[in-house]
This record gives structure tokens, sequence and C-alpha cells, in this order.
């Protein structure tokens, strides 16, 4: 007695077999979303990802914070006495610099959590270099919930 293979139907619909009966195609919905330069494959809400999502180094992030932290370092030595010699030393906006100085003062996690790759994916340098509370625990809370 032979059976007939089954399958089991998803919950994104069911596979369609060709007429030649060869070929099967299923259906997965996906996104492509950049990461830091990258094409980074998104599930759906609600779906279980197949694999763990290994740790994401953004390298953009990890420099501005590095830059912020050495920028930070030459104005305290005395390098340069004001904002406007660094920016003009370093042939950058003076503004960007401010903006991007203001990372030394987030939480040591958020910065841990981004040199391990392991920063929500929301979490990207243009929205970063924007306010953000000063105080630590607000910061966990609205930078990493995206709000």
């Amino acid at each position: 007695m032979t059976s007939t293979p089954t399958m089991q139907v998803g919950q994104f619909g069911r596979p369609i077999l060709s007429k030649d009966g060869r070929t099967i195609t299923v259906h997965i919905p996906i996104t492509l979303r950049r990461q830091g330069g990258r094409k980074q494959v998104v599930t759906p809400a609600g779906a279980t990802p197949w694999i763990p999502t290994p740790p994401r180094i953004d390298s953009t992030l990890v420099k501005a914070i590095v830059r912020a932290h050495r920028w930070r370092d030459m104005l305290e030595s005395g390098d340069y006495a004001t904002v406007r010699d660094l920016a003009k030393a370093e042939s950058i906006n003076e503004s960007y610099l401010c903006r991007v100085l203001r990372l030394t003062l987030l939480s040591p996690k958020i910065i841990e959590a981004i040199l391990e790759g392991k920063q929500p994916a929301t979490l990207q340098l243009d929205e970063l270099i924007k306010q953000f509370p000063i105080d630590w625990d607000r910061q966990l809370g609205s930078l990493t919930e995206g709000g």
C-alpha cells in the first residue's frame, strides 16, 4: 500500500506544484532592509525566525562613537580651545561635530550593545545624533524602543 506524500500548509498559503510535477513554488513573505550598507531579511511580525540572528555590528555607529570620544579627548586635553577650532582642523561642519560629540553622553549599556552588535535594528546613526535624554535610564527606554 503506497501513500501519497502530504504537505503541511503554513500560515502564508499553499505551495504551488508546477504542471509537470517537478517544481514546487512556496511563497515566503519577507522584507529586505538595508542595515549599515548590507541587506537584511526581516521576517513578518509574529513569525518565528528560522535561525537566531547573529550580532550585527554597525560600523557606522561604532565609528561615530569612536570619533565622538576622540574629539572629546582633543577638546579636554586642550589641543583645541573651541569646537569651532576642532571642526576647522577636522574639515567638518561645526554643527555635525556637536551632534556627534553628544554620543559621549550615551549610556554605557547602549554603547556596549552597539559594540557587541546587539543594538535594536531600528537604532541608526541618523536617529541617534538627534536629541536624546541625558538620563541613562530614560535613554534605554527611548532609544531601544524607538520612542
